[in-house]
C-alpha cells in the first residue's frame, strides 16, 4: 500500500472510532439513555465485529485498530444503556 492510502486508512480509523464518542459522553454526563436504541447498538457491534474480522483477514492495521476500539466503545455504550435505562 502506498503512503497516501495508509494516511486515508488511518484518518478513516480516527473518524470511525470517534463516531460513537459524543453519544457515549452524553450518556454518562446526563445518565439518560432512553433515546438510544438497543437494536441499533447490537447492529453496531455486529458491524464492528464483521469489520474487525475482515481487517484481520486482510491484515489491515487501520481497519483492525478502528474496529477494535469501536467494539470497546460500543460495549461501553451497551453497559451505559443497561445501567442508566429507566425501569
Amino acid at each position: 500500500m502506498g503512503f497516501f492510502t495508509e494516511i486515508i486508512g488511518y484518518l478513516a480509523a480516527v473518524f470511525g472510532t470517534a463516531l460513537m464518542m459524543p453519544q457515549l459522553y452524553k450518556s454518562f454526563k446526563t445518565k439518560r439513555v432512553d433515546d438510544i436504541s438497543m437494536v441499533m447498538l447490537i447492529v453496531y457491534l455486529i458491524n464492528c465485529s464483521l469489520w474487525e474480522t475482515y481487517g484481520i483477514l486482510i491484515k489491515s492495521n487501520p481497519v483492525i485498530i478502528c474496529n477494535f476500539l469501536a467494539l470497546i466503545i460500543g460495549s461501553i455504550q451497551v453497559y451505559a444503556k443497561k445501567k442508566f435505562q429507566s425501569r
